[in-house]
């Protein structure tokens, strides 16, 4: 179905900044809604049960794959995360546009259920630079550090298959890239067409 409200996918490895990117930008538009996925692991320093993530058990999880509620799932570092269809739906018929932070496992998959959906990468500036985030975030051990950055070099390989690449060096700039792409893909003529039904038939446009 074509919904009025668009669909952002942004993907990134770990520590390139994609979470800090999009929290900026939805304090700068009221009208951009954050999904949330669901996930196996558990709680990182201050994230709270449906804010961050919905945080359930493996056999919920198993449950609601069963039942297909999500979207998509994948495996990623270990653990499962899920993105729930209807909430996404609701939203978009709506008229809202919904922002989804997810794996580059999740934004294939999504590109197939949504084909309007935009997909956004972001990018590290350098591999050390990706390093030295990962280390000053304090969060992971040595050990998981390095899995991340395993998980990294496979990840930005796929860096081709999303429709904009944003490489993260100066934040602000970073953010100004993303807010651009939001902004001309509300511009387009079929996310127009979408959103302002009711214009386009008055105007006698097919």
């Amino acid at each position: 179905m074509d919904y009025p409200g668009n669909l952002y996918v942004i993907a990134a490895p770990s520590g390139a900044g994609k979470s800090s990117l999009v929290k900026a930008l939805m304090e700068l538009d009221s009208h951009l809604q954050l999904s949330i996925s669901h996930t196996t692991r558990a709680p990182r320093g201050q994230e709270k049960n449906g804010r961050e993530y919905f945080f359930v058990s493996p056999a919920e999880f198993d449950a609601m794959v069963q039942a297909d509620a999500f979207v998509e799932w994948a495996h990623v570092h270990s653990q499962r995360y899920g993105t729930s269809k209807k909430a996404i739906e609701d939203r978009m018929a709506q008229g809202g546009d919904v922002i989804l932070e997810i794996d580059f496992q999740g934004a294939v998959q999504i590109k197939d259920i949504f084909a309007n959906a935009i997909s956004i990468f972001i990018l590290p500036p350098s591999w050390e630079e990706l390093r030295s985030r990962l280390e000053r975030r304090g969060e992971d051990a040595p050990d998981v550090i390095e899995l991340r950055l395993k998980n990294a070099a496979v990840e930005v390989a796929q860096a081709h298959k999303f429709d904009f690449v944003i490489i993260n060096e100066l934040f602000d700039r970073a953010l100004f890239d993303l807010k651009a792409i939001v902004h001309a893909q509300r511009l387009k003529y079929s996310a127009q067409r979408r959103a302002r039904v009711e214009t386009f038939q008055a105007l006698n446009i097919p």
